[in-house]
């Protein structure tokens, strides 16, 4: 595993978007952005570890949006928090990056819908920008973990500079979870 040393970000934190994970789970982190082509490649061989390594792996997700390069990017984190908000944050994650192409506000709207979100409230938490402080919590944790760019990962608390690749990264996973495992029958 490539990684680097230095502050890795705070494992499972209090109001994260996490799933799976069992009694030996492998924490990967992704700090990413929903209309950064990179994220959307890299989150479908996440949803391929998440397949196959279902018992041994526990996903975070945390916005990170590039607001200079990608113009959607933050109303489209804010419109999964307004998600989120409703209890539909993956099914609001899972459309955007399905439909990345398409994130004007209409786009968003359509989708709320298509989710099954209260539309009023949806529009009226995306009007006041009412989850930006929560996206920004996600930017600033990922600043001082010396994020750069989409997506950026962190597996079992240390930055990958490795492929995205599920191919290469299920038996890393597999490693980091037996070595997990070997560490717990010593305690």
């Amino acid at each position: 595993m490539s990684s680097e040393t230095g502050p890795p970000p705070a494992l499972e934190r209090p109001g994260d978007h996490a799933r799976g994970g069992g009694p030996r789970p492998v924490e990967l982190v992704m700090y990413g952005d929903y209309e950064c082509p990179y994220t959307r490649a890299a989150y479908r061989n996440v949803q391929r570890l998440e397949r196959r390594l279902s018992k041994d792996l526990r996903f975070v997700f945390r916005h990170f949006p590039l607001r200079a390069i990608h113009p959607h990017a933050q109303a489209a984190a804010e419109a999964a928090e307004a998600a989120h908000a409703q209890d539909s944050f993956w099914a609001m994650h899972n459309l955007m990056f399905k439909r990345q192409e398409a994130l004007e506000a209409e786009d968003l709207r359509a989708y709320a819908n298509e989710v099954g979100l209260k539309l009023e409230r949806f529009e009226a938490e995306l009007a006041n920008h009412s989850h930006a402080e929560r996206v920004e919590r996600d930017v600033r944790t990922g600043l001082s973990a010396n994020v750069g760019g989409t997506p950026t990962l962190f597996l079992a608390g240390r930055i990958y500079h490795g492929s995205y690749d599920a191919r290469v990264l299920v038996p890393l996973i597999e490693q980091l979870a037996e070595a997990t495992d070997d560490l717990n029958e010593r305690r």
